[in-house]
């Protein structure tokens, strides 16, 4: 953040000083809510969590070099005490942050309340004082891979900020705003949702001029109800940008209608992309090798180029050419975009992470997260790089339950099962005793899976030991599910039973918090 003193915070956030002897003591340092992460300079959130409190933890916050402490109540060390939040805001608050699913008296909601001001009025410095230029991106599936790309593509015109993996919501989206200093040109930040309202409140926090939505999904669909308030909520980032003549320009996805009909709720310039003609920036002669590598060229008004993408899979085209939107728009030329994009891999893990191990073993590791959407898509890389080659590869598909689909929940898990079965995947290991697993293997055993190509294991354990006595040298095994499976421990086991190649191939894939 931008170095500010404690009166300076206090004023900003409408707070009070407590147990200050100097108020002109400057935070040149983050913002943290991990006491343990704590550095000299930094500033310390006290936020009350499942089991314990933030603000027991604020003496050893300072210890540690906290100037201060961001509190609800004075806490015996030099704080900045949040003014308590109004009813109206409460239930704001309450209604859009998961953080306060323990806030049993309000303090969480006039911390974060006073995160979110803090924030909001750095980022409204640096873009005054400094022209920083904050993107922001949306999507119910891919966010974090094109937040990836995106800082990739910018990379080269100056100083980026961008979240570490997901970090994207009422606490990650002002956490990574408060990282940008005066050297930062460009703030890229991916933007979460859990109903409607979300992305409207992280937009007031850190106010984007270039705003991305990649697709409109199935993803917490058991929260939204529908895939039509699925993209109402979407819809509320082209909402909130700037109008043309201020800068402000919205990115969206011309092959997703829900997407593409966004045009219509922002006065911000609107650039189409897309593989479909009407795209302003498209790929064009789309191709992928056998590693579902796509190639293209990149067609904008301003040119064309070759484009060969380092990440894996097809479904990664449509991220790649929001990033490349974004930088053009930026200011980047043609061919700073595309060797950007070419030399471009995963920087958040466990989304699409290939490894080849030495014995010959492919492991792609996509157990971040999933949705219906995003499991789908790396069914079909797990498919591309299995019968890309010369010569036909053994295929696994490891996947546990997609969580937050609601009544659509069984549904959607039966036709993933059945997909698989359909797209010829040699084997499947379906992980969970719950009816979601029950309902994905029993898809597949309907849609025609024989001779034990569809097994259903209570858990990741039972799942590895199939994989260690039946893997081969040259299959290729997906793991995937959402995040409290746990089946990245199956991805990391079988990464570590052999060591890996000198070549490793990691690129980034499709997820969902919202």
């Amino acid at each position: 953040m931008i170095p500010m003193t404690l009166r300076q915070i206090a004023e900003a956030v409408g707070g009070e000083l407590h147990d200050v002897p100097d108020e002109t003591v400057e935070v040149t340092g983050a913002v943290e809510f991990d006491s343990r992460k704590v550095t000299p300079g930094d500033l310390f959130l006290a936020l009350p969590g499942a089991s314990v409190d933030g603000h027991e933890f604020a003496a050893r916050a300072v210890e540690a070099g906290a100037v201060a402490v961001l509190a609800a109540r004075p806490v015996g060390v030099p704080a900045i005490v949040a003014p308590p939040a109004t009813e109206q805001q409460g239930a704001e608050w309450a209604g859009t942050a998961m953080a306060l699913e323990h806030d049993t008296d309000g303090s969480g909601a006039a911390v974060l309340a006073a995160f979110a001001r803090l924030a909001r009025g750095s980022v409204d410095a640096l873009a005054r004082d400094h022209g920083l230029t904050v993107v922001g991106v949306t999507g119910s599936a891919g966010k974090t891979s094109t937040k990836d790309l995106i800082a990739a593509t910018l990379a080269p015109l100056g100083a980026v900020i961008a979240p570490p993996g997901s970090f994207n919501n009422e606490i990650g989206h002002p956490w990574t705003a408060l990282r940008a200093t005066g050297d930062t040109r460009f703030l890229v930040l991916e933007m979460s949702a859990r109903g409607p309202g979300h992305i409207a409140a992280l937009a007031e926090t850190a106010p984007p001029r270039i705003g991305v939505v990649l697709n409109v999904g199935t993803a917490h669909l058991g929260e939204f109800g529908s895939r039509e308030m699925i993209a109402r909520t979407k819809g509320e980032l082209p909402a909130s940008l700037p109008p043309a003549e201020e800068g402000g320009v919205a990115i969206l996805n011309a092959d997703d209608p829900l997407v593409a009909a966004m045009a219509e709720r922002t006065s911000a310039r609107v650039v189409l992309v897309g593989q479909s003609e009407r795209a302003h920036v498209r790929a064009a002669d789309l191709t992928l090798d056998e590693q579902a590598r796509a190639t293209f060229r990149l067609v904008t008004p301003d040119g064309e180029i070759p484009v060969r993408l380092a990440v894996h899979g097809e479904h990664l085209v449509t991220n790649a050419l929001c990033a490349a939107a974004v930088a053009l728009e930026c200011g980047a030329t043609l061919h700073q975009v595309a060797d950007a994009l070419a030399g471009a891999k995963g920087a958040s893990g466990r989304r699409m992470e290939v490894t080849e191990r030495a014995d010959g073993v492919t492991v792609i590791n996509d157990s971040y997260n999933a949705n219906p959407d995003s499991v789908r898509a790396a069914l079909k890389a797990l498919v591309t790089m299995g019968r890309g080659g010369k010569q036909r590869r053994r295929c696994w598909a490891v996947l546990g339950e997609m969580g937050e689909l609601g009544d659509d929940s069984v549904v959607e898990h039966d036709r993933i099962g059945r997909q698989a079965v359909r797209l010829l995947i040699d084997k499947l290991l379906v992980v969970g005793t719950g009816r979601p697993s029950h309902a994905m293997h029993q898809g597949a055993v309907m849609e025609g899976s024989w001779d034990n190509e569809s097994q259903l294991v209570d858990d990741p354990e039972a799942a590895l030991a199939i994989l260690r006595d039946e893997l081969a040298p040259g299959d290729i095994v997906l793991v995937k599910a959402s995040k409290a499976v746990g089946l990245w421990t199956v991805a990391e086991a079988l990464m570590a039973d052999a060591p890996a190649a000198p070549a490793t191939e990691s690129a980034d894939g499709t997820e969902n918090l919202q």
